[in-house]
């Protein structure tokens, strides 16, 4: 029976997954709520542009940016091998100012290796504050690629530059937590990077093994065992972030509001309602195996 439980437990993660992904959406500072900017990638065919403008509701009049495959390598090439980052541009996304204290809210469509919250922390550590991101392509793509628009986006549409240094750091974050998540999973992995950075926030790091041991101990708390290439690599990624001129407290405040609207996606009496007829079908799906095991018999 317990073989049956688990093949009607990956049943059901398999429904969930084909649940529309709803999470995050980011507000940005200085700048006029409701303004929309969407990138797209300067390879995507005229039909495919077309199809991602009609897919995220807007028309050619949009103020549109172009992302090139060269400037994804730029921001990507030390993190991740040039085949993952590929020859051409095509990840789109779509980007709504909106009120300030209203957070960082992430929606995706065709990405299958960086989950929202990636998006949302890594968009936090550069200094994104409150909007709605929508992040597509024409067809599944790994969406590593996606945040150098969303980043070129955020300049344009709230009037300010992000050093240089800090998008870096912000595209090395996503990497290496969704290089972690494939191991350990997704809510995990962007957990600990989540701690981490509260932690630096409320008590700052002086040395490397400080933070070594931070890392360390937060990681243990979480259940997770990192290996030492894993360790390493996140004491290397948070010693550059914390040499930065990051607001911490922002941080933290970026952080809650990604917590507070995932619960409130959860909570919500539409989500509730899919929530209970995803468990009414496997239910009746486990029924259903359960009778077929039986019958076997």
């Amino acid at each position: 029976m317990k073989t049956w439980f688990n093949k009607c437990m990956t049943v059901m993660l398999a429904i969930l997954l084909l649940v529309p992904s709803l999470a995050p959406s980011v507000a940005l500072a200085d700048a006029v709520t409701g303004e929309v900017i969407v990138t797209l990638g300067q390879d995507l065919s005229q039909e495919q542009r077309q199809q991602i403008l009609n897919e995220m509701g807007v028309d050619d009049t949009v103020e549109i940016i172009y992302v090139t495959n060269a400037e994804e390598h730029q921001y990507l090439g030390d993190y991740i091998s040039a085949s993952q980052i590929g020859t051409r541009a095509l990840s789109s996304s779509k980007i709504t100012l909106t009120e300030p204290g209203t957070g960082l809210h992430v929606e995706s469509n065709n990405i299958d290796r960086i989950a929202d919250t990636m998006y949302a922390n890594a968009l936090v550590t550069a200094g994104v504050e409150d909007a709605d991101i929508y992040v597509t392509a024409p067809f599944p793509v790994s969406g590593t690629a996606a945040l150098t628009g969303l980043l070129k986006a955020y300049e344009v549409a709230a009037d300010v530059t992000i050093p240089e240094e800090q998008k870096q750091v912000a595209n090395e974050e996503m990497v290496k937590t969704s290089e972690l998540a494939e191991r350990v999973g997704v809510e995990e992995a962007t957990e600990l990077m989540n701690r981490i950075k509260e932690e630096i926030a409320a008590n700052p790091v002086e040395t490397e093994d400080e933070l070594r041991d931070l890392i360390r101990r937060l990681a243990e708390e979480l259940g997770i065992t990192l290996t030492d290439e894993e360790l390493n690599g996140l004491v290397s990624l948070f010693m550059r972030m914390k040499d930065l001129n990051i607001d911490w407290n922002k941080v933290q405040d970026g952080i809650q509001h990604v917590r507070d609207n995932l619960d409130d996606f959860l909570n919500r009496e539409e989500t509730q309602s899919i929530i209970r007829r995803i468990l009414d079908m496997i239910s009746e799906l486990i029924d259903a195996l359960i009778g077929l095991f039986t019958s076997s018999e």
